[in-house]
């Protein structure tokens, strides 16, 4: 069940990858919720939890800094996880065709550390929850999603999304009403994912309206996973050549066709986006991207 799993999360592109994630960790925490309570010690599984959680204190903060990434792929009820992955699951795609699978990544991890941000501020700022700020705590996605939201309508305003019951509606009209509806609810019960919002929505404008200067905003986020993807897979190469000599080849040939597979759909993502807006509209790692394609 796990190989099928797995084969099915390699088979994915990068929505769909971060979409499993999040729904891994979130039937993961709910099931180890479900047998704590049925054996009495649910208190001590939310403790643990808690610990993954954004707190609104810096005091706590300082201690577990490791939260700021962590509390944007943990979701509390079922219709948290749902509206967040429906929406990531629509606007994702969407953003994919102006942006690239790299980009995709720096901006969903770049709208939840701001909108985190903008939520401890917030709570440390305004008078309103003083009373309130040490027991406070973040979670889910949202703030991700909406960056990804806002940096598509920045790219493409006028660009017609078919919503299930309001029609069709362009990006921007979506990006302009949730802002507007987070700002109206920013003293609501939910006061902290509405801060969250805003923060989120604007990484999602501050990405866009920077690449549009030359300027990527992504590009040290993802040097920084880069870092720990190549570290993590030296160390585990080092493990597996204590065991074996020879690489398994079918995995090989699995992964080269997985790779093959990204960097053809990024290829027709940008020759698209050039018939859509001309060679004028590429950036320069997308320039650079089809220029290697060419020579190979």
């Amino acid at each position: 069940m796990f190989k099928n799993l797995y084969k099915r999360f390699c088979d994915e592109n990068i929505v769909g990858r971060f979409i499993f994630i999040n729904i891994a960790v979130y039937i993961i925490v709910a099931f180890i919720g479900v047998f704590a309570t049925l054996f009495g010690f649910n208190n001590e599984v939310d403790t643990f939890v808690r610990w993954f959680e954004l707190p609104a204190s810096f005091g706590t903060f300082i201690c577990r800094p490791w939260t700021l990434f962590s509390y944007m792929f943990l979701h509390e009820r079922i219709m948290h996880i749902l509206w967040n992955m429906l929406a990531l699951y629509c606007f994702g795609r969407i953003f994919l065709s102006f942006f690239s699978l790299r980009h995709f990544v720096g901006v969903y991890l770049f709208g939840g550390i701001v909108g985190g941000l903008f939520f401890m501020l917030a709570y440390n700022l305004f008078p309103h929850f003083e009373e309130i700020v040490d027991s406070s705590f973040l979670i889910g996605a949202s703030a991700s999603v909406l960056a990804i939201v806002v940096a598509s309508a920045v790219r493409s305003p006028n660009y017609v999304v078919n919503m299930a019951l309001l029609g069709s509606m362009r990006l921007v009209t979506i990006a302009v009403i949730t802002v507007v509806l987070s700002l109206l609810l920013l003293a609501s019960e939910n006061a902290g994912g509405n801060f969250a919002h805003l923060g989120g929505a604007f990484a999602g404008w501050l990405f866009a309206f920077m690449l549009n200067k030359g300027k990527d905003m992504t590009v040290a986020i993802n040097k920084i996973i880069d870092f720990f993807a190549t570290f993590f897979r030296r160390r585990v190469s080092r493990g597996k050549a204590k065991f074996t000599y020879q690489r398994n080849e079918r995995t090989a040939d699995y992964e080269y066709n997985a790779r093959k597979k990204e960097n053809d759909a990024e290829i027709d993502r940008i020759l698209e986006k050039i018939k859509a807006g001309g060679y004028a509209s590429l950036t320069d790692e997308e320039k650079k991207r089809l220029f290697d394609a060419s020579n190979r």
